[in-house]
């Protein structure tokens, strides 16, 4: 057995909501992926499909060993590591006073981690050079999510989900929006950090100040609140 496992898990969706899949990639302590897994969820939104990746993660893993989660969703990590204990006190609500989004697939996902040991590491997605297992993931959740078919090893596909890397390059902003008092542009152009504390605009959750942030339809928040459907 493993003393460790290192993962990736990703949601893709083609328009918000839309064609749908989830997908993950394990593994092994060197990070040579081992097997991999992708699902269709029908019609979605990115964010269904963000938290179904990790619910199925953390289901296909064994929960006696170490895992560490590599992810490229700022919603679904923030949602069970900081924002859950608050939803709880609030009685599932979100601090503006509006019901927790999601709610079920976080209550699953809060379930499979009581227990465990699992670290979570952001990673920036759609990059050349970025992390090749969140690479995986996210082309096999694209794919998915445009075939509407399961795949990967359990199905017996064998070989792991091309990249396209085409599509995973940074392409800089055309604009150039405005940005808070304060805060340092990433390389990007488009998502900032914060140099203070605040509120996203879209979601009504907090961030913390050097949190990434973009700017939304409704002012400034987190990157994957930009469509306005993280936690409503």
């Amino acid at each position: 057995m493993s003393d460790r496992f290192i993962a990736a898990c990703d949601g893709a969706c083609k328009g918000n909501p839309g064609p749908a899949a989830w997908a993950y990639v394990v593994a092994d302590a060197r990070g040579v992926p081992q097997r991999w897994e992708a699902g269709p969820l029908g019609r979605a939104t990115n964010n269904v499909a963000e938290l179904t990746a990790l619910q199925r993660l953390l289901e296909a893993t064994d929960p006696a060993v170490p895992l560490e989660v590599r992810m490229d969703s700022q919603y679904a990590m923030n949602a069970v590591t900081k924002w859950l204990p608050g939803w709880k006190r609030n009685g599932w609500k979100t601090a503006a006073g509006k019901p927790v989004a999601n709610q079920e697939l976080v209550v699953r996902i809060d379930a499979l981690l009581t227990g465990r040991e699992v670290d979570f590491v952001y990673v920036a997605a759609h990059r050349v050079d970025g992390d090749p297992l969140n690479a995986l993931a996210d082309q096999a959740a694209s794919d998915a999510a445009t075939a509407q078919r399961a795949a990967g090893t359990v199905h017996g596909d064998v070989d792991l989900p091309v990249v396209d890397l085409r599509a995973a390059s940074v392409r800089p902003s055309s604009s150039k929006p405005s940005r808070p008092a304060g805060a340092k542009r990433s390389s990007s152009g488009a998502v900032i950090k914060a140099k203070f504390a605040g509120r996203c605009h879209q979601c009504g959750e907090s961030y913390a100040a050097k949190d990434p942030i973009a700017k939304g339809p409704r002012g400034w928040g987190h990157p994957d609140c930009r469509t306005g459907l993280a936690p409503a």
